[in-house]
């Protein structure tokens, strides 16, 4: 029986491997979009873990430090370390610009004093120890050395991170905190969060501690609404590739109506019967599968986004069109199930 299910794919050929095309194209788009929603959390977690806080310390009017800067005096981290020895801090100027490059582009901006805590990692070049330096994320796009138009001013890149960035992929770009002062603040010694390595147990009147789990829940908060349409779209995507692998099993299973009469009237169980259909339909997934991973490495690169696909994501496609296949095939499976064996003795 499972000889004879082989015969019929190789019969129906050209049918079958326009199932497996057009499944596999939806399977990429399933693989892409579930990477996209990965992404986005995985910045999220990328970004936080870079700067090495213990905590966050923002004022008690902002929900927290990356969605709603609420400015305070920068002396506010002096003040801090004063009343908790032993603790190191770092006020922050967190903004937003749009630099050139070689478009038009928006750009996270932290502002950091030289030398203390809270510096992101250098993957290439140097820390910013000069005015008008800057410490660029990869994705920006720029090289080690280039100079770059930011709110009026240059600034030269002098090392770059990777994985820095967040609301959506927008690279994060690192200067020294008088620079963010005086292109943000108007040169006002102001903060709109601190960095802290221990434990502030004793904080100034007016402002709160975040933990890194805070810090990650306010980065994700405006990403809620697409996170959640993705997920929905992904759904969707595993709905049509059913559907697909489920009418092409349909169709071949109703012209076949007379060969399943046959096996019936002489003795084919209806167990063997489910097992050909069944194995024709882990076949069209599993090789929908393989074409998913191959146009997903196609699609990957021409996308806006950065996308990079893991093994789990291609182990999890294998079993989810193993799935899909199989409930896709309940359809064929009832209609053949359902044929009389007298049609094979052209009975009615």
């Amino acid at each position: 029986m499972l000889f004879v299910s082989l015969r019929d794919l190789q019969w129906r050929r050209r049918r079958f491997l326009i199932g497996v095309l057009a499944t596999g194209l939806v399977f990429a788009l399933a693989v892409l979009i579930t990477e996209i929603s990965a992404a986005f959390h995985h910045e999220v977690n990328s970004t936080i873990e870079a700067f090495g806080a213990d905590e966050w310390i923002v004022s008690q009017r902002a929900s927290g430090p990356f969605t709603t800067p609420v400015f305070f005096p920068q002396s506010v981290g002096a003040q801090i370390e004063a009343a908790n020895p032993g603790v190191r801090t770092a006020p922050l100027v967190i903004a937003r610009f749009t630099v050139h490059t070689t478009r038009l582009r928006d750009l996270n901006v932290i502002g950091i004093t030289p030398g203390s805590v809270g510096w992101p990692r250098v993957r290439d070049g140097r820390l910013p120890n000069a005015p008008n330096e800057m410490l660029a994320d990869r994705s920006l796009g720029v090289p080690v050395g280039a100079r770059v138009q930011l709110a009026g001013s240059t600034f030269t890149v002098v090392g770059r991170t990777s994985g820095v960035r967040y609301f959506g992929g927008i690279p994060v770009a690192t200067i020294s905190l008088a620079d963010a002062q005086r292109i943000a603040l108007g040169g006002q010694p102001l903060a709109s969060a601190i960095v802290v390595r221990g434990n502030a147990r004793v904080l100034p009147v007016g402002m709160r501690a975040l933990t890194n789990a805070d810090a990650i829940a306010d980065l994700r908060r405006p990403l809620h609404a697409a996170t959640g349409t993705i997920d929905i779209l992904r759904v969707l995507l595993w709905i049509v590739a059913g559907g697909i692998i489920g009418s092409v099993l349909y169709l071949q299973a109703i012209e076949r109506t007379r060969d399943f009469a046959v096996f019936k009237a002489t003795g084919v169980s209806s167990r063997s019967v489910v097992a050909g259909l069944a194995l024709q339909a882990i076949f069209l997934a599993l090789l929908s599968a393989v074409v998913a991973i191959v146009l997903s490495f196609v699609l990957a690169p021409v996308m806006p986004m950065n996308i990079e696909t893991s093994l789990s994501t291609y182990a999890m496609l294998v079993v989810v069109a193993i799935v899909v296949g199989l409930l896709a095939s309940v359809s064929g499976l009832r209609r053949a199930l359902s044929v009389d064996p007298a049609l094979a003795f052209g009975g009615a």
